[in-house]
């Protein structure tokens, strides 16, 4: 599949070289690879190498349904974008979205692309409403208050890593 810039972006000096694309099955591989840094999964509720693979090969299911988007510059893959798209007529008026960047290309203008271009196929898809989940301390927040979501709740205490809880804040935009 060709680089097909899906929405048009603005700001850094970088996202003119982010293109965004379909996702596909093989971007599984950076999936993975960017959860297994400790960095990185620290913003996800995985804890080993089998529940990663287990979360991976859900998420990039999605490539399937039109609702798997994934960045590059200059050629490499960069970030992925996805909406957990409902099954139930009454629920499909809105989807989850979850989206990872790699650490290298963290504040570049990858993660507003991909927010943007997701947005667009949202729409097209006749979805409503995003939500996202984001764990407190976690910089992206910032990232999302700014492209247009509330936090609308809390889930203290969601998740328990090595005797630390962690709140989940629940933030929505509606399209």
């Amino acid at each position: 599949m060709t680089n097909t810039l899906l929405a048009p972006f603005g700001g850094s000096r970088l996202d003119k070289k982010i293109h965004i694309r379909e996702g596909v099955l093989e971007d599984k591989s950076y999936l993975v690879s960017w959860l297994k840094h400790p960095e990185t999964l620290r913003w996800f509720p995985m804890c080993n190498d089998a529940e990663i693979e287990d979360a991976a090969n859900y998420w990039i299911s999605f490539a399937n349904k039109g609702a798997l988007l994934t960045a590059e510059y200059e050629g490499a893959v960069c970030g992925i974008i996805n909406l957990y798209i409902q099954q139930e007529e009454k629920l499909k008026h809105h989807a989850l979205l979850a989206i990872i960047v790699a650490e290298e290309m963290r504040g570049k203008g990858v993660g507003k692309a991909l927010l943007q271009a997701i947005e667009e196929r949202a729409k097209k898809l006749q979805i409503e409403i995003l939500h996202l989940e984001v764990y407190d301390q976690n910089p992206a927040i910032y990232l999302y208050e700014k492209m247009g979501f509330i936090k609308f709740g809390e889930h203290a205490e969601f998740v328990r890593d090595k005797m630390r809880y962690v709140t989940k804040h629940c933030m929505q935009k509606i399209l």
